[in-house]
């Protein structure tokens, strides 16, 4: 897998300017839990992984990012504050009538945002889609990730989504899961061996563990799909 250097990964805010932005967001309906679980996995891609940046955005050859994960985005705004995509002056109006920070993200409002998002159990069929798109295209530079919770899988449309890709190969595809033990159904052997099952590369983590969660991310996985489960505090700890 390609990454950026650590060079050229540097933004123009750091992980320690996070909270601080996401305090500027001050609307109803935050989320906070579930916004704070995706804070260190977001920044660890956004930072040394993803080939995107803002003059990127609209390229052919950018890799994308699927937050399915789409509520509470407040740490995924703050990351896209903090690298340039979005202008940090309008953090305070999130949530409001007339602002682009929706309390889901809006790809026809934000700047590098590839989906509409906050419907869980749809990003990981998305971009199994999106994956399958740009081999059919012959794109095979681009990766395509995605961010979701392990909520989610209480929706059976990821779970398809799960098998076809291994079945496929999909080789540029990599899945972040937010584990915080919110799940309604848990799975046996952990939530890594349903992928396993199917054929994919996997990996847990400590979520918070940026090291951990860039060695993780960078794993070579030839001929397979890739997941890194990153585990959590439990949302109602």
């Amino acid at each position: 897998m390609t990454t950026k250097t650590r060079t050229e990964a540097v933004g123009r805010a750091g992980f320690e300017d996070l909270q601080a932005l996401m305090a500027l967001m001050t609307g109803d309906e935050k989320h906070d839990v579930a916004a704070t679980s995706t804070l260190d996995a977001l920044w660890v891609l956004y930072d040394r992984v993803l080939r995107v940046s803002p003059d990127t955005a609209e390229a052919q050859d950018r890799d994308r990012f699927l937050l399915s994960k789409g509520h509470g985005p407040m740490a995924y705004y703050a990351v896209l504050a903090a690298k340039g995509f979005i202008d940090p002056a309008v953090l305070p109006g999130f949530g409001g009538y007339d602002s682009p920070l929706g309390y889901h993200p809006d790809r026809t409002l934000l700047p590098g945002v590839e989906i509409s998002s906050g419907s869980l159990g749809h990003g990981l069929p998305l971009a199994v889609g999106t994956a399958l798109g740009l081999r059919a295209q012959g794109l095979t530079g681009p990766a395509v990730w995605a961010l979701i919770g392990d909520a989610e899988f209480d929706e059976g449309s990821n779970h398809e989504a799960v098998a076809f890709a291994g079945a496929y190969g999909l080789d540029r595809l990599n899945v972040v899961v937010i584990d915080n033990s919110s799940a309604t159904h848990g799975w046996q052997g952990g939530i890594a061996q349903r992928f396993a099952a199917e054929g994919w590369s996997t990996a847990t983590v400590d979520g918070r563990d940026h090291e951990a969660l860039f060695r993780a991310y960078t794993a070579e996985h030839p001929g397979r799909p890739h997941v890194v489960v990153a585990r959590v505090e439990p949302k109602y700890s």
